[in-house]
């Protein structure tokens, strides 16, 4: 008999509980889309001015490190990978060079840098992006 009469309203406390009130803007607003990466952007860079542009990779990224192999070339990998990132400048993938990709490129003239790390951001760039990508957008590009 004490059940019966419990039920109901437990069931209406459960029912209380579970009906919040949310504002409606909360109710309709899709969901943020995750990010796929790191983003270091012109204002980023402009930040640290003089800073190689491998520095600022370094300090913003976490896993991220530059060695040297036996011949001198510079690698960058991330989180110990055996593989060098793929460097894609304005769409063009860059081939590896002994003084590194990022040498290369003026960090003033960058508009944003990307770092891609997980498996479905990078499949699209196939086996030479399984270990990570590096997206940089140039300002004239």
């Amino acid at each position: 008999m004490i059940r019966s009469s419990v039920c109901p309203f437990t069931a209406a406390v459960l029912l209380a509980a579970c009906s919040t009130t949310q504002p409606s803007e909360a109710r309709h607003s899709a969901p943020r889309p995750r990010s796929s990466g790191y983003v270091i952007t012109a204002a980023d860079i402009e930040r640290s001015p003089g800073t190689p542009l491998e520095q600022i990779l370094l300090t913003r990224v976490p896993g991220l490190t530059i060695a040297r192999t036996d011949d001198g070339q510079r690698v960058v990998t991330l989180r110990g990978a055996a593989r060098e990132l793929l460097v894609v400048l304005n769409g063009v993938a860059l081939a590896p060079n002994a003084s590194g990709n990022l040498n290369a490129i003026n960090p003033q003239d960058i508009e944003s840098i990307t770092v891609l790390q997980d498996a479905a951001s990078t499949s699209t760039y196939g086996s030479r992006g399984a270990s990570g990508v590096i997206l940089i957008r140039t300002k004239h590009g």
